[in-house]
């Protein structure tokens, strides 16, 4: 069972007995872990304390427990794994038996008078068909947008143009099953509008971290007392992110910093790719990986040490409408960070919250890398800057505009 599993509270528990009297029963949808996956958890547990009653239906993580309660939120695994390849064929196959495990399962709350939302978490967005009966039935449905399927997909598996048209066509059919769409940043919702989604359904949501576990710690608390330079970056393990990338930047960079070290945590389809490279440029020392990653309640603590946060998101379709939650999380503990410079990332963050450089350009990448290390000036002026974007998108603000957003659709 894993370590952070725990029992509703008597406190909790009265709560949940509040919520299953007023009817307010949320059932989500999201083919992920559910322990691992920082939004999901933080919209549930933040509609638990508003005192809703939220189930989540995941993919099986293998460790053969499907039931548990966490926070609150009642996670059930159903009898998916989640599939990690790069097989089109299989991952649309294992995304069909998780949609028909999910559809079953929210059939059976509703027929126990247990679901009045089901909430459903893309990628992909025909998830949302889960719903489709309890919507006949008079349940409210609604489609968490991450990542732009169309975008996404064609990044991933590049094909041809007619892969893309029935990739948008699934998106407008998917958002007609849902009464609202929520977008996880301004320009991704602006595309998906120029699509054809209805924009009086649209309400953005975006993807910052949970102020509980992601706050400043004081600068003085991080410095490891030496010339070493700590790099990080934490996430998938993906070409489209750029890792390769990074560990390429390190090659050049250990020339000019010898104690330069890249810390990459998480796993991937090209893992086992980037540890080849890292072996191919003579790295292991100056290249970590770490493929388990760490709990999130753990992350602020492990990478407090670290002296930068590196972004290596490509140039694509799908890389244009991202706003890495790593970025943030970098911000929200005061750690300065070097980004490509994309469209919505620029959107957001000034020439002074983040260190730019241009996207697949490793000098480019190295060069911003080095001028953040050696102006000190520069990091403490740029993490003050950056900490702008929380005090106007921070989660005290997003989940009080999720929470309302609930309210009106429920009618409560």
């Amino acid at each position: 069972m894993p370590s952070d599993v725990e029992r509703p509270s008597e406190r909790a528990a009265a709560r949940v007995s509040d919520t299953n009297r007023s009817g307010r029963h949320i059932c989500m949808v999201a083919y992920t872990e559910y322990h691992t996956d920082a939004r999901v958890r933080r919209e549930a547990e933040t509609l638990i304390a508003h005192g809703f009653s939220v189930r989540c239906l995941t993919t099986s993580n293998g460790s053969g427990q499907r039931q548990f309660t966490l926070e609150g939120v009642e996670v059930e695994e159903l009898r998916v794994p989640k599939y990690r390849g790069k097989s089109t064929r299989s991952y649309i196959a294992s995304y069909g038996r998780f949609l028909l495990a999910a559809s079953v399962a929210c059939l059976r709350l509703m027929r126990r008078g247990e679901l009045d939302v089901v909430h459903v978490h893309n990628i992909p967005d025909f998830l949302v068909f889960a719903g489709l009966l309890p919507r006949l039935a008079g349940r409210k449905v609604i489609l968490d947008v991450h990542d732009s399927v169309p975008e996404t997909f064609t990044t991933k598996f590049p094909r041809a143009a007619w892969v893309r048209k029935a990739l948008c066509l699934e998106e407008r059919l998917s958002a007609l099953v849902a009464h609202r769409v929520i977008c996880v940043n301004h320009p991704q919702r602006d595309v998906l509008v120029k699509r054809g989604v209805p924009n009086t359904k649209t309400f953005v949501s975006m993807n910052v971290p949970d102020p509980r576990i992601f706050h400043r710690i004081k600068p003085a608390d991080c410095v490891s007392g030496n010339n070493a330079l700590h790099l990080v970056y934490h996430g998938t393990m993906a070409h489209r992110l750029g890792v390769d990338l990074l560990i390429r930047a390190v090659a050049r960079l250990k020339r000019r910093i010898p104690g330069v070290t890249l810390h990459l945590w998480g796993k991937g389809d090209d893992l086992s790719d980037f540890q080849a490279l890292a072996r191919e440029l003579a790295l292991e020392r100056h290249v970590l990986f770490e493929p388990a990653g760490y709990p999130l309640r753990e992350l602020p603590a492990r990478l407090c040490p670290m002296h930068v946060g590196v972004i290596g998101n490509r140039r694509s379709a799908a890389g244009a409408l991202m706003l890495p939650v790593k970025l943030l999380e970098y911000v929200s503990l005061g750690i300065p960070t070097v980004a490509p410079r994309l469209e919505t990332i620029q959107h957001y963050f000034t020439e002074e919250m983040v260190t730019y450089y241009e996207p697949e350009d490793i000098e480019s990448l190295t060069e911003a890398i080095v001028r953040l290390h050696t102006d000190t000036g520069l990091r403490r002026r740029q993490t003050a800057m950056a900490r702008t974007f929380l005090a106007r998108h921070g989660w005290e603000r997003q989940g009080e505009e999720l929470v309302a957003m609930y309210r009106t659709l429920l009618g409560s």
